[in-house]
């Protein structure tokens, strides 16, 4: 692990760090990096957050900088924990490439971060700024908005981790990433909490054990509100006034504000039609903490990804039956796309070209209420095609399937550009909810929040079988089981490296191994695990 306190010395190392390059690694999956910023005194809740990008990631910088733009006159910057040593060894711990630890001085040309007037700062749009802690910390998002946007211009990350614990902070940053085209994917991660409830928080060490023990009311509060919104309460001023009755509770406990907003404009609510943040600050004795929680109205989610091959599509389909849910096949999309681009006379190599065409299409998935039944016996785990799928308004249901497709589709969806515009549509037709969607990142990047994560396993061999039948059903060309199986394990190894969104075990999502399993076996297991885990609680 490297530390760097100048900008010079940071990008000359990204830069090598980022060159070096392997045999096996493509150009479509260079080496990816992760970023997470931090103000050090590192707790478990920062270290979920590496671990993360860690995980996603060829490498990995945090940077430590207590921010002196982001703090008010009367606010606590002086006494801020500072242990870069401390925090060192955690990052090496992590298994942290790079740490950025520079003065304010380094960061800011040489002008103080206490003079604003002198600065150039990014300025966030004022509404989002009107509620929840901006009246209280007046300058503060501005301040958290310029510091962020130079680490991003300094490090140059293709992912940034950020808690779900500053909400507000991460729906503004994502406004400010969309804005200025900022080329980097900003990830949340969940809160991280000890055994009371209290959320993990650097400022949590100025509490005493008493006011520690209070602290758990916060937390408290937010449950008994989401107990509540289960139970079909849904106006802004009931479920305000539940939080406030449990705060209540605790004497020392001073609310600065209880609020209910819309989780990405933060927008105030009158009533949760899809979802709601409740947000709360307080203060015990000198110390101000913050909590939120998300209320969900939509019809739960179910992500189902896994490698190519493991029955992922023939099974979604099939559970969206089974509930009633909305399939959404993603893979089709991508499909869709390189079909296109193949008959563009596009070179896959040609990744300009590619964003130019798919940036200008329309991809439009129409679903069938009928299902065809597998015949009796079939364990093969596939399914005539249950969708018709346009592109431009053109039929190509049955020309994405073809294995020249088939043998390009990985590399146009590793396209940072053709993800991001497919991801754009993914998330509009799950936004309401109550759909299956299959995929390779499903749990992880696009609905990282569904209620119901799977991930399909089968071996090389096994999916090759699989792949055999399918073409001779299709009238394909016969194929060897050694080809189909080289073929499956060099496109495994591509999706697992690749720099955008590489093929990744969701932590919390549930793997299925379906070597041994018919079709019904598999979709029986998770239509039960969906209604055990998801109806039984509601």
């Amino acid at each position: 692990m490297r530390l760097f306190k100048t900008i010079a010395g940071l990008r000359s190392y990204l830069a090598s760090c980022l060159q070096e390059t392997d045999s096996a690694v493509t150009a479509q999956t260079r080496r990816s990096l992760g970023l997470v910023p931090t103000m050090g005194a590192l707790h478990e809740g920062h270290l979920s957050l590496i671990r993360r990008a860690r995980q996603e990631n060829a490498v990995v910088t945090v940077s430590i900088f207590v921010n002196p733009l982001q703090f008010g006159p009367q606010e606590d910057f002086h006494k801020y924990p500072k242990t870069l040593a401390q925090d060192s060894e955690l990052c090496e711990a992590a298994g942290v490439d790079v740490i950025f630890a520079p003065s304010a001085e380094e960061l800011y040309g040489g002008r103080s971060g206490s003079r604003k007037d002198i600065l150039t700062q990014v300025i966030p749009p004022r509404a989002m700024m009107a509620v929840l802690c901006g009246p209280h910390r007046p300058g503060h998002f501005e301040g958290v908005a310029t510091v962020v946007a130079k680490l991003l211009n300094i490090v140059q990350p293709d992912r940034a981790y950020f808690g779900q614990k500053d909400a507000q902070q991460l729906a503004i940053l994502r406004r400010v990433v969309a804005d200025l085209n900022l080329p980097v994917e900003l990830i949340a991660c969940p809160t991280v909490r000890e055994a009371s409830g209290l959320a993990l928080s650097s400022r949590n060490q100025y509490l005493s054990p008493e006011e520690r023990s209070h602290a758990a009311a916060l937390y408290r509060s937010l449950h008994r509100a989401e107990q509540a919104f289960h139970q079909g309460i849904r106006k802004s001023q009931e479920l305000i006034s539940i939080v406030k009755e449990e705060l209540s509770t605790v004497a020392a406990m001073r609310p600065q504000y209880v609020e209910l907003v819309h989780p990405e404009t933060m927008v105030p609510l009158a009533e949760v039609e899809e979802r709601g943040l409740v947000a709360i600050a307080a203060h015990l004795g000198n110390t101000r903490l913050i909590d939120n929680i998300v209320l969900s109205a939509r019809k739960p989610i179910i992500a189902i990804d896994g490698p190519a091959g493991a029955g992922k599509s023939t099974v979604a389909r099939r559970v969206a039956a089974e509930l009633g849910l909305l399939y959404l096949d993603t893979g089709a999309m991508y499909r869709a796309v390189t079909w296109l681009v193949q008959q563009s006379g596009i070179e896959i190599s040609d990744e300009a070209a590619i964003a130019e065409l798919v940036s200008q299409s329309k991809i439009e998935l129409v679903q069938h209420l009928e299902m065809q039944e597998p015949e009796a016996g079939d364990a093969s785990l596939s399914l005539a095609n249950p969708l018709t799928v346009l592109i431009n308004g053109q039929d190509v249901t049955r020309e994405i399937r073809t294995p020249a497709v088939t043998a390009q589709v990985s590399a146009i969806a590793a396209q940072g550009e053709v993800r991001r515009a497919l991801v754009k549509q993914q998330k509009e037709y799950g936004r309401r909810g109550g759909v299956v969607m299959d995929g390779r990142d499903i749990g992880t990047q696009v609905f990282p929040d569904a209620e119901l994560k799977i991930f399909l396993m089968a071996s090389v061999q096994e999916r090759a079988r699989r792949r055999q039948l399918d073409l001779r059903e299709q009238g394909q060309p016969e194929v060897s089981l050694e080809t189909l199986e080289r073929a499956i394990f060099e496109r495994d190894q591509k999706d697992s490296s690749r720099k955008i969104s590489p093929l990744r075990k969701a932590d919390d999502a549930i793997e299925l191994v379906t070597d041994d399993l018919t079709i019904e076996a598999v979709v029986e297991k998770i239509v039960c695990l969906y209604r055990d885990r998801l109806l039984s609680g509601a």
